[in-house]
C-alpha cells in the first residue's frame, strides 16, 4: 500500500499547486504509515519535488503523453497507480487535474473527492473536509472504496518545506492511443497567471472601457499580480476571456483579490468565493460586493487606484 501524488509540470517547469499536492501528499502519507510515490513527465527539474517531500519520483517519458489528452493522462496516472499499488491518488486542482482526476477514479473504481481542504480526519473510514456550495461551505465527505482519488483546492493545505532525499527514474508504461485528436493548443500570455497567482487586481465595467485598463496593469505591477475581470468585461471584448473570473469563468483563490469596479454578481462571487482577503472598490455604497469583501473603498477608481499606487511604490522604496 501506498500514496501516489501527480505532479503536473507546464513546459517542463512546476506550478504552485504541483508542490502544494506534493506536501499534502507527503503529510497524508506520514499520517498513514506508508510510502509516497511521486509521478511526473516530461520535465529535467523533477529534484524539485524533493524540497517538499518527494522521495521516489516516476519521470513520464512515453511520446503517448505528448498529445495533450486526458484519456491518456488518466491511463498513465491509474497505470501507475496499479504498478506501485498505491490505494490513494493525489492530484492539485489546476485545470487540467480537475478534467483528469475524474478519469482516473473510473479507471481505478475509485471514489472521488475534490476541493479538498485538509488531511483526513478519519483513515477508517477515510473521511476529508471538503469546499461545497461555491466555497460557501464546508462538507466532510467519507470514502468507502478500497481505491481513492483526491484532489487539493487550491491554496487550502499550503506548501510545506519538508526536504528528502529523492530517487529520480524514467517510466514509460504501456498506454493505448485514445480517438481524441489535439488540433491546437492556446495559452494565455503574462508574466503571472491567475490560476498560481497569490494575488489578482480584477477590473469591471466601472472602468470604462478597455483604454482605461493602464492603472490596473500598473497596480498588478507594483504588487506583483495577476489581472483579471468580470464577464461582461470579456464579453464585450475589452479584455481576453482568459482573463474572466466567476462562475462560468476562471474560479481564482488567491491570498488577496482586488475588485475594482465590479458590482459583485453572484456568479463573479461564487468564482472568488476561495480567496481569503477580498478588497473592493467602487463607487455605489449598495454594491452586493461590499457585503462580501473583507476591506471595502466607496470611491471613484480613477481617484482611488492612482493614489493606491503611489502610496505602494512609496512604500517598496522605503523598505527595499
Amino acid at each position: 500500500m501506498s500514496v501516489l501524488v501527480f505532479a503536473e509540470s507546464i513546459d517542463g517547469n512546476y506550478k504552485k499547486s504541483a508542490f502544494e499536492a506534493v506536501s499534502y501528499a507527503k503529510a497524508l502519507a506520514t499520517q498513514m504509515q506508508t510510502k509516497l510515490i511521486t509521478l511526473t513527465a516530461f520535465t529535467d527539474n523533477a529534484s524539485a519535488l524533493s524540497n517538499y517531500g518527494a522521495e521516489k519520483i516516476l519521470v513520464g517519458k512515453s511520446d503517448a503523453l505528448k498529445t495533450a489528452d486526458p484519456a491518456i493522462w488518466a491511463q498513465y496516472i491509474a497505470a501507475t497507480a496499479t504498478a506501485e499499488n498505491a490505494d490513494i491518488v493525489i492530484m492539485a486542482s489546476s485545470a487540467n487535474d480537475l478534467y483528469v482526476a475524474p478519469l482516473v477514479a473510473v479507471k481505478l473504481d475509485a471514489g472521488y473527492a475534490s476541493n479538498t481542504v485538509a488531511l483526513p480526519t478519519n483513515l477508517s473510514p477515510f473521511t476529508v473536509k471538503r469546499k461545497a456550495f461555491s466555497n460557501k461551505a464546508f462538507q466532510f465527505t467519507t470514502i468507502e472504496s478500497a481505491k481513492k482519488v483526491v484532489s487539493v483546492a487550491k491554496n487550502s493545505f499550503g506548501i510545506k518545506e519538508n526536504a528528502a532525499t529523492a530517487s529520480i527514474s524514467d517510466f514509460s508504461p504501456s498506454l493505448n492511443e485514445s480517438n481524441i485528436k489535439l488540433q491546437s493548443v492556446e495559452k494565455a500570455s503574462g508574466t503571472v497567471t491567475i490560476a498560481d497567482a497569490e494575488i489578482v487586481v480584477s477590473g469591471g465595467r466601472g472602468l470604462k472601457g478597455p483604454e482605461n485598463w493602464g492603472m490596473i496593469e500598473e497596480l498588478a505591477t507594483v504588487l506583483g499580480a495577476a489581472t483579471a475581470c468580470s464577464k461582461p468585461v470579456s464579453d464585450l471584448g475589452w479584455r481576453p476571456h482568459s482573463e474572466h473570473v466567476g462562475q462560468t469563468g476562471k474560479p481564482v483563490s488567491s491570498n488577496l483579490y482586488i475588485a475594482i469596479g465590479i458590482s459583485g454578481a453572484i456568479q463573479h462571487l461564487a468564482g472568488i468565493n476561495a480567496s481569503k482577503v477580498k478588497v473592493v472598490i467602487n463607487t455605489d455604497p449598495e454594491a452586493p460586493f461590499f457585503k462580501a469583501a473583507d476591506y471595502g473603498v466607496v470611491g471613484d477608481a480613477f481617484e482611488v487606484v492612482p493614489q493606491l499606487i503611489e502610496k505602494l511604490k512609496t512604500f517598496k522604496a522605503n523598505n527595499a
